[in-house]
C-alpha cells in the first residue's frame, strides 16, 4: 500500500533518535600547550599539570576570613587547584625553555611537560638552553628521569645565589631531616648536566641570549630570577614564583606564602614588579597562574586586576 514507505521512514527516524551507545568519558583536557607569537618569536606555554594547595595553611600576612572571601569571589574552594606552567621560546635560531615542571618529584598530578612538549611539535633533544627561575622541585624536577638528562643537548642556566644555596654540601648536612630532600633533589636534577659541562650560572642582570634577559627578584629563594623576552618591540615578562595564589595575591599583594625563603623580600619584589608591569602594560606569564598563565595587570586600589590574554589575541 502507498502509505507503508512513509511509515517505514517515520519508524527509522524515531530509531535514529534513540541513543546507540553511551559515549566514554575522557575526563582529561586536551594536550596542555598554548602558542602565541611575540614579535618574531614563538612562545609556547606548556602545562606540567596541577598541584592542589591547602593555601589556608600556607599563606602569610593574611586572615582566614580574607582568604575565604577572596577564594569565594573567584568560585574557588580548598584545596586550591594550582597550575604548574613552563614556557618554550623559539627565537628562530634557538629553542629556550624557562623552567621544566616537577617531573616525578611531586606526584601524579604533575610530570606532563614532556608529553605536552611533544604534542606541541617539539622533542626534548631539540631544546638548546633551559633557564630556571629558581630551584624548587616544581621548576627543576623535569630536568631528569631515572638519573638521566631529559634534555640531553641543553645548557641549564640559573642564578648564582640559588646554586650556591641549593648545591651546598654543608647546607645539606645541616638541614633538618624534613628539608634534606629539597637539597638532594636539586643535586640529583643537576648532576648529569654538571657532568656534561652543561650547567652555567649568572650573577648579574643582563641578556643571556638575544632578546632574553634575566633579572634578580630574590626573596622567594636566594637566587630567584625573572626573565624578560623581547622581539620587535613586543615584551613578555616571566614572573617565576612572584605569585602563587592569584585569587588572593593579586588583590592583596602583601600576602606572602610559606614557600618564600625570605617573605619580606618576596613581597617587596612582587610589589616592585607588579607596579612596573602594570604601568608599562607588559604581558606577563606566571608558572602558577591558571594555564596558560598569560595576561596583563591593571592597578586596582591597593592591588591588581588580572586580565587573562584572550584566545588568539597575539
Amino acid at each position: 500500500m502507498f502509505w507503508k514507505p512513509y511509515l517505514l521512514g517515520a519508524a527509522m527516524a524515531v530509531m535514529s533518535l534513540q541513543p546507540l551507545a553511551a559515549a566514554p568519558q575522557v575526563k582529561t583536557p586536551a594536550p596542555g600547550f598554548y602558542r602565541i607569537m611575540l614579535g618574531s618569536y614563538e612562545v609556547t606555554a606548556l602545562s606540567d599539570g596541577v598541584l592542589r594547595l591547602p593555601v589556608d595553611s600556607l599563606l602569610l600576612n593574611s586572615s582566614p576570613k580574607q582568604i575565604e572571601t577572596a577564594l569565594a569571589e573567584h568560585h574557588q574552594g580548598l584545596p586550591v587547584v594550582t597550575s604548574v606552567n613552563a614556557y618554550l621560546i623559539n627565537t628562530g635560531s634557538k629553542l629556550i625553555l624557562v623552567d621544566t615542571g616537577a617531573g616525578s618529584l611531586l606526584g601524579d598530578g604533575l610530570g606532563k611537560l614532556v608529553v605536552n612538549l611533544k604534542a606541541a611539535g617539539y622533542q626534548p633533544q631539540q631544546v638548546d638552553e633551559i633557564y630556571l627561575t629558581h630551584m624548587h622541585p616544581d621548576h627543576l624536577g623535569g630536568l631528569t628521569q631515572n638519573g638521566k638528562a631529559v634534555f640531553p643537548n641543553a645548557v641549564v642556566r640559573a642564578g648564582q645565589q640559588d646554586a650556591d644555596f641549593w648545591l651546598s654540601e654543608s647546607r645539606l648536612k645541616q638541614a633538618p631531616p624534613k628539608e634534606k630532600a629539597s637539597f638532594e633533589n636539586v643535586i640529583a636534577a643537576l648532576k648529569p648536566y654538571q657532568a656534561a659541562g652543561h650547567f652555567k650560572t649568572f650573577s648579574n642582570d643582563g641578556e643571556l641570549s638575544p632578546g632574553i634577559s634575566a633579572f634578580a627578584a630574590h626573596g622567594h629563594t636566594p637566587g630567584h630570577s625573572i626573565y624578560l623576552v623581547e622581539s620587535q618591540g613586543k615584551k613578555l615578562l616571566l614572573l617565576g614564583d612572584l605569585i602563587h595564589v592569584a585569587a588572593v595575591q593579586f588583590a592583596h599583594p602583601r600576602v606572602a606564602i610559606s614557600f618564600d625563603k625570605d617573605a619580606k623580600a618576596a613581597v617587596a619584589q612582587r610589589l616592585r614588579v607588579f607596579s612596573d608591569s602594570a604601568q608599562r602594560s607588559v604581558l606577563v606569564g606566571g608558572p602558577h597562574l591558571s594555564f596558560p598563565g598569560l595576561g596583563y595587570l591593571n592597578k586596582q586600589g591597593e592591588g591588581y586586576d588580572w586580565m587573562p590574554l584572550e584566545y588568539g589575541a597575539m
